[in-house]
């Protein structure tokens, strides 16, 4: 009998038992068939991030495929003017930019431009390469430029897109002294010594002003547009910067060209050095600048016509209520004759406004006063750079 107990209570904790394990191995499948399940979502949600990764990853490879190294852009501007003794309307410049990036130190930047939209016989129009240079970075301090490029000096003559200049019409002083746009094949360095300082050194083709006529040693008529240009005579030129101080512009510049006739026959050597100096003073959005531009040229013939010496000046102070709307007012004198004994200066007070529709794209009205007062009228223009 005991026995019996003993084996009908052993067989029920097996039974017992068995019926737990039974119950527990249930459990732990409906536990494992549950971690199946997240499992599984946790694969789709992998299997789904890693297509998003991937599609970025295409999307991002695409983008920097489409970066190219070579870039294009430009600018242009039309002007209407509105003169008691003229009046007109013109597409002055049409520009076009190309660019190409060897590598991180080597580079090509070029400017294609037509002037006044028509090319053909007894149009205004001109095709013009003004710039096609290769510029290396010897270093960090020192970039080497060899070509076709625009001469270091004054304001404008290196950054003269539309929308970085106020007026329709570029200054006087920088185009018939300087004279704006003014490029010249050769080669040039520039060293930056440390931050907000720099020099500037150029050896390029020269001027080759004619020697007779109206136009008899003027600067700007000298100008070869590295056309097949006379080199009897290089030209020097450097120039010192000084940017160092928050808003501020200081600059000089220096130009020597043993003659400006290339050596022209039956007149003197013309040897002539330019000095220019100008200054940038800009806080908040007021901004003031002035420069000064001198010629001094040597010869008989020259001194004969008062053309010895060239000079002009201007300032220019100007005021940017906010992003769309600038103010300026400007003063220039110049004189091509200025070695004559004669009150030869030319005067030209300006006043208007820029209507930026874009910060690369301007509207311009200004008013110009000569000292001939049936010059005197307004401009209206209209830029875009890209």
């Amino acid at each position: 009998m005991k026995k019996t107990l003993i084996a009908s209570a052993v067989l029920g904790l097996l039974v017992s038992g068995s019926a737990l394990a039974n119950q527990e191995t249930d459990e732990l499948r409906k536990i494992i068939a549950e971690q199946q399940k997240v499992l599984q979502k946790l694969e789709r949600r992998l299997n789904e991030t890693e297509q998003k990764i991937e599609a970025t990853a295409e999307q991002v490879e695409i983008a920097a495929t489409s970066t190219s190294a070579t870039k294009l852009g430009g600018y242009g501007e039309m002007h209407y003017s509105n003169f008691d003794d003229k009046k007109s309307i013109d597409f002055h410049r049409f520009v076009l930019f190309a660019s190409h990036e060897f590598t991180d130190k080597l580079r090509f930047f070029s400017e294609f431009e037509i002037e006044h939209a028509v090319i053909e016989d007894g149009a205004n129009g001109a095709v013009e390469l003004e710039q096609a240079y290769i510029e290396y970075d010897y270093s960090d301090k020192f970039t080497a430029t060899f070509g076709l490029f625009l001469v270091p000096v004054g304001i404008i003559n290196e950054t003269h897109e539309p929308t970085a200049f106020y007026g329709v019409e570029r200054n006087p002083v920088e185009k018939n002294i300087i004279p704006t746009t003014w490029w010249e094949g050769g080669a040039a360095v520039n060293y930056r010594p440390m931050g907000g300082v720099s020099f500037d050194f150029a050896v390029t083709s020269g001027l080759n002003t004619p020697i007779d006529g109206s136009s008899a040693y003027k600067v700007r008529s000298g100008r070869q547009n590295v056309s097949k240009a006379n080199a009897d005579s290089l030209a020097f030129t450097s120039r010192v910067k000084y940017t160092a101080i928050n808003g501020l512009e200081l600059a000089a510049s220096v130009q020597y060209q043993q003659d400006i006739t290339q050596g022209a026959v039956g007149v003197d050597k013309a040897d002539a050095t330019l000095v220019e100096l100008h200054g940038i003073y800009q806080l908040e959005n007021f901004t003031m600048k002035a420069l000064y531009a001198r010629w001094d040229i040597s010869g008989d013939e020259a001194k004969i016509l008062g053309r010895d010496q060239q000079t002009g000046w201007y300032v220019e102070p100007s005021y940017k209520f906010n992003e769309k709307l600038g103010v300026f007012a400007r003063y220039a004198e110049y004189d091509n004759n200025a070695g004559n004994s004669a009150d030869t200066s030319k005067e030209q007070t300006s006043f208007g406004i820029n209507y930026y529709l874009h910060e690369n794209v301007v509207l311009k009205a200004d008013w110009e006063e000569h000292g001939e007062s049936n010059k005197n009228g307004f401009n209206l223009g209209v830029g875009y750079q890209f």
